[in-house]
């Protein structure tokens, strides 16, 4: 069994936070600075420059200076790193899904009879299915 990335409690426990998002999602349009992002966002810069400095410690924001400014910008790498982290847990799940789905399935079929199946795989309908589990009358 594969263990967790102890790198991603951190993104997560970032990420947690409603206004830590918005930040995020807002630099993925564009680098902005402490202060522009203040006028954005219902809260003082101070508390910007704390949001930016938990995102710049789980490497999804960068600080960059311009002239007399520092401007933030999302890290693309970082991201996509993240999502490839996700995609890799998804699709971990996505496989317990499909084999709980095929156990479920071969459990329902009835003893002693195989299933009848379709071209995809999917079982048909049979005349006992219709008729609650009894045999359909013959003719």
């Amino acid at each position: 069994m594969s263990t967790a990335d102890p790198a991603l409690a951190p993104v997560f426990a970032a990420l947690a936070d409603e206004t830590r998002w918005a930040i995020l999602v807002r630099l993925g349009e564009g680098p902005a600075s402490a202060s522009a992002l203040a006028v954005e966002f219902p809260v003082s810069r101070q508390a910007i420059v704390k949001h930016l400095a938990v995102l710049q410690g789980t490497g999804l924001v960068r600080a960059e200076r311009v002239g007399r400014e520092v401007r933030f910008a999302a890290v693309g790498s970082r991201l996509s790193a993240l999502g490839r982290d996700l995609e890799r847990i998804a699709s971990g799940w996505d496989r317990r899904l499909a084999r709980i789905k095929a156990m479920a399935e071969a459990a329902e079929e009835p003893a002693g009879q195989p299933a009848e199946r379709s071209a995809s795989g999917r079982r048909r309908r049979t005349a006992s299915d219709s008729a609650g589990g009894r045999q359909a009358p013959s003719g």
